[in-house]
């Protein structure tokens, strides 16, 4: 930090002079020096007066139109742009290119660009700006690949050129492209302003190049931006998708002056990085320090509340993003939804959807309800919602059908979930399957029992599976205990992944399930020879704004003794009413009282005890987890619910259980 970069970015130095660039047509000095009761009349958007009452000076000065144009675009006033479309044409002032341009820049940012487009036909004759107009009509219009065609017929460029059409391929997401047309211009000679800077930094993170964007940093310093708000921020959000969170730390703290943008990188940063609890703390110091606020700072909030599942915090964020006036921001709201649904809060989650009309015409907001039915089990719900969405005329994308798929699998529903992955391919939507669609395809065939035509379908994929695409079928062999299989599965992800903690883990489970405990040793002498370690299994709680956090085997919670006898009782009264602990997929040889020992103190088992013992009898109680739930946890919460009369949310790492009553809404399909 502070220093060049040693390696630089081109093969060539080069004195590269990074400044803000003006725009290419500056209304005060070409259009001459205007009245200032025009400018002022222009500026309070009285547009109708400053035409009528300055007429005659603008007989005899036409490029003042310029004022009035650009006041068309400021107030969107499609009419008056259309009238002195008129004037212009009525007067001959057509062959006056920076008055022509104007008109063109504002039909096109009116959102009229059809009619830009025709004016810029017509022209007898054309300039670069003429030209730049034209490509950021195209790019503002959603179309790039036409952009780039006119920047590539141009016989003429100049900086802005190149800057309009690298920050569209960028915003575009085609980030490589953008990188290499940066490239391209440096060596044609050109400099690019602090904005294009901003958004090669911003391609460099959506590549996490982390390389390149460091070399792009060193031309900041050299340069003398690193002081640059928005230089500061692309440089700080750049190093966080990258990784290097301490790093954009350091940028952030570098920038002189702390606005909202600022804190959102860091905030934005923080939970992109896993340190969602970071997140919220730099919140309270933003209210301390009297800072507003805005939608980006909320749906950042909140998706810290979804990564924590911690319910209470989230609904502190929401009654203040209502009190913020930022309800109406679709990614608030789809922020919301998403978060009420990690939390085991579906209603919650239906309501915030509902409140918004339904979902309105946003798509985001359909797919991230559809997707919470789907982790709920609510499989049906989920389609009945899709169908209520083609039917509003709203087209689903590839996350939606990803939803789907998930919300088939989880319920069970295979000959609609095929069908719908056949439909996302079909002519209506002609979507490409990309790796996570067939992996739901795979869940389906697996969980219905389908083992051999789920391993054909991997076989036959046109995209090469990944290690969680095996080990979703080396998941559905455990159910359907099919030992044969799972060792080929677990072959197949360790050569992708040899230290993928969990295929070993599960093979283990299905050789125990079998008592084949010479397999199980050389499972784990496997792991020990690659240093191969087990997640441990962890489940929390939160009580009063407080997560309690449980490790399966750990007694180091304050009230971990109160908790081992609570289970003791707990699990007698549960015997008296069926229960039966479940020993035949534990990984060791060893006796009965041991097993069952090692059962009662699995973490989510902790987790409810604690929560009985500290909660009201009428609450429901949520757990999450991060590892999916064994079976005999899930039978001795099916129990529990009805012996203590209490409903329990439990998220693992796959979905949600809603026990009530001595039933689970997964169905025992999980």
């Amino acid at each position: 930090m502070g220093k060049s970069c040693s390696k630089p970015l081109f093969p060539h130095p080069l004195s590269l002079q990074i400044k803000y660039s003006r725009s290419s047509f500056t209304t005060a000095t070409t259009a001459g020096a205007a009245p200032v009761s025009f400018i002022t009349l222009c500026a309070r958007g009285h547009l109708k007066e400053a035409l009528t009452s300055h007429f005659p000076l603008l007989l005899s000065k036409p490029p003042l139109l310029s004022h009035l144009l650009k006041a068309c675009v400021d107030r969107r006033s499609l009419s008056l742009a259309q009238q002195l479309h008129s004037i212009i044409i009525t007067n001959g002032w057509w062959n006056t290119k920076f008055v022509t341009n104007h008109l063109i820049n504002a039909y096109a940012k009116i959102g009229h660009f059809r009619t830009a487009l025709k004016v810029f036909d017509n022209m007898p004759e054309r300039n670069v700006m003429s030209y730049n107009i034209l490509i950021g009509g195209y790019i503002q219009n959603g179309e790039l690949d036409a952009a780039i065609k006119v920047f590539k017929e141009m016989d003429q460029r100049n900086s802005a050129t190149w800057n309009a059409v690298i920050t569209g391929m960028i915003n575009s997401e085609h980030n490589e492209e953008g990188l290499n047309l940066f490239l391209k211009m440096h060596s044609d000679g050109f400099s690019p302003d602090a904005y294009t800077v901003g958004s090669v930094l911003r391609g460099c993170a959506g590549l996490k190049d982390l390389i390149t964007g460091k070399q792009v940093h060193g031309y900041v310093i050299r340069s003398g931006l690193e002081f640059d708000l928005v230089v500061g921020n692309s440089t700080a959000h750049m190093y966080m998708r990258c990784g290097s969170l301490s790093e954009g730390e350091r940028v952030i703290q570098s920038i002189p002056v702390h606005n909202i943008v600022a804190c959102n990188t860091l905030i934005s940063g923080r939970v992109q990085n896993g340190c969602a609890a970071g997140a919220l703390d730099h919140y309270y110091l933003i209210k301390v320090a009297g800072l507003k606020p805005d939608a980006i700072t909320f749906v950042s909030l909140i998706s810290s509340c979804s990564d924590l599942s911690t319910l209470g915090q989230g609904q502190q964020i929401h009654a203040e993003v209502v009190k913020a006036g930022t309800m109406s921001f679709a990614a608030v709201i789809s922020s919301l939804i998403s978060m009420y649904s990690k939390c085991g809060c579906l209603d919650d989650a239906v309501k915030a959807f509902e409140e918004r009309g339904g979902g309105d015409s946003d798509h985001v907001l359909w797919t991230s309800m559809i997707a919470a039915y789907g982790f709920h089990g609510k499989g049906d719900e989920a389609i009945e919602l899709f169908n209520k969405m083609e039917l509003e005329g709203l087209k689903a994308n590839k996350v939606t059908f990803l939803s789907l798929l998930y919300s088939c699998s989880h319920c069970g529903l295979k000959d609609k979930g095929l069908e719908l992955f056949d439909l996302m391919m079909a002519e209506s939507y002609k979507f490409e399957p990309e790796v996570k669609h067939y992996t739901c395809v795979v869940d389906l065939l697996g969980r219905a029992g389908c083992l051999e035509e789920a391993e054909r379908f991997i076989r036959s994929m046109p995209v090469k599976p990944d290690a969680v695409t095996w080990k979703t079928l080396l998941s559905a062999c455990k159910i359907h205990k099919n030992e044969e299989m799972a060792k080929r599965m677990a072959e197949e992800v360790l050569i992708i992944d040899p230290h993928d903690s969990a295929s070993y883990v599960l093979l283990s489970n299905i050789q125990a399930a079998a008592k084949r405990w010479g397999d199980v040793s050389e499972v784990r002498r496997r792991m020990r020879e690659r240093t191969v370690k087990k997640e441990p299994a962890i489940s929390w709680f939160e009580l009063k704004n407080q997560v309690h956090v449980f490790i399966t085997g750990d007694e180091s919670h304050s009230q971990s003794e109160e908790i081992d006898l609570y289970l003791k009782q707990v699990t007698g009264e549960l015997r008296l009413h069926g229960y039966v602990p479940d020993v035949g997929a534990s990984l060791h040889d060893m006796d009965l009282e041991e097993k069952e020992y090692n059962l009662v103190h699995h973490s989510e088992k902790m987790a409810v005890a604690f929560a009985l013992m500290n909660t009201p009898d009428s609450v429901p109680i949520r757990i999450m987890k991060n590892l999916r739930v064994c079976q005999d946890c899930h039978v001795f919460m099916k129990h529990i619910s009805v012996v203590r009369k209490r409903e329990i949310i439990l998220r693992d790492s796959s979905r949600f259980h809603h026990f009530r009553n001595g039933h689970c809404s997964c169905g025992d399909y999980w």
